[in-house]
């Protein structure tokens, strides 16, 4: 009996403990029945902090936006008002150069230094012509401003090529010889031999248009003076072949002679388009301010 007793008792006190075990094992487990996994760390979540900071990172961004697209309509206000500056400039120059062209004309100064100061502007000078040296700017179109107002914006010309005969001239009065541009012959004319009636002989007097040289611009190609072929003025070369000094006047329509080079050819033509500019400038300055204020400020009416 008493071996029967602590059977019983040894088998109450192992269901006594297994039934306490029971309860640890379901706390152990997750609300949906997946036990926990061993030596993972809970950490707090950040996404409460990420919704927080994405207002305020937006709002730099757009706040950065709206002033950086302020520039364009501020950038064109500027330039226009830049092309105001450079019209007043033009209007200027324009009104200096036909001073220039309309003046008296003056003795020839025998500075060459002076001459940097009167490009434009009418001389008269007394000599003769050596027209064994002469020099042939080509190809060149005759100066005539009623053909070119009538053709302007088209894409062809109806004017016939040709060159300048630019011919040494010995001023007797200042004992030098200057280069004088006697004025524009057809191709068929560039030959001498072809224009023997116009060969001015003797001495004449002239009035020319004082010159300066020239750069050679982009697309122009090089002098040739083995061929006798100008692209452009450059005075020192032309003086060294000719053996004149570098002093250049266009002589004057009056000095056309029968059969000889046709004078006044001299372009004088400033291009002034700043008005069209202004134009555009201001008027995008005013559309793009109009979208930009359209898009970044806002106002309740009656506030």
């Amino acid at each position: 009996m008493a071996a029967l007793a602590a059977l019983a008792a040894q088998r109450l006190g192992l269901r006594t403990a297994c039934a306490g075990l029971a309860p640890a094992r379901a706390v152990r487990r997750s609300v949906l029945g997946v036990p926990p996994r061993p030596a993972v760390a809970w950490r707090p979540s950040r996404c409460g902090s990420s919704a927080a900071e994405a207002p305020g990172t937006k709002a730099e961004e757009d706040s950065f936006l709206q002033w950086f697209l302020l520039l364009i309509p501020v950038t064109a206000f500027g330039l226009g008002t830049w092309q105001v500056q450079r019209r007043k400039w033009k209007l200027n120059l324009i009104a200096d150069l036909e001073s220039r062209v309309l003046a008296e004309p003056v003795p020839l100064p025998a500075d060459p230094l002076e001459l940097k100061a009167l490009e434009y502007r009418p001389v008269k000078v007394r000599g003769h012509f050596d027209h064994s040296k002469e020099l042939y700017m080509m190809p060149r179109t005759m100066v005539d401003p009623a053909r070119e107002a009538r053709e302007a914006g088209h894409i062809s010309s109806s004017a016939e090529s040709g060159a300048f005969v630019v011919t040494p001239f010995h001023c007797t009065d200042l004992g030098t010889t200057i280069l004088v541009n006697r004025g524009f012959v057809p191709r068929k004319k560039v030959n001498p031999d072809t224009r023997r009636k116009g060969q001015i002989e003797g001495e004449v007097n002239l009035v020319g248009m004082v010159r300066l040289t020239e750069t050679r611009k982009p697309f122009v190609p090089e002098n040739n003076p083995e061929r006798n072929h100008w692209y452009y003025r450059d005075l020192e070369a032309m003086a060294k072949i000719t053996g004149a000094d570098p002093i250049f006047i266009d002589a004057n329509f009056q000095s056309t002679v029968p059969g000889g080079p046709i004078g006044g050819q001299t372009r004088v033509t400033v291009r002034n388009e700043h008005m069209q500019y202004i134009i555009t400038w201001y008027g995008l300055s005013a559309a793009t301010f109009y979208l930009w204020f359209k898009k970044f400020l806002r106002w309740t009416p009656g506030a």
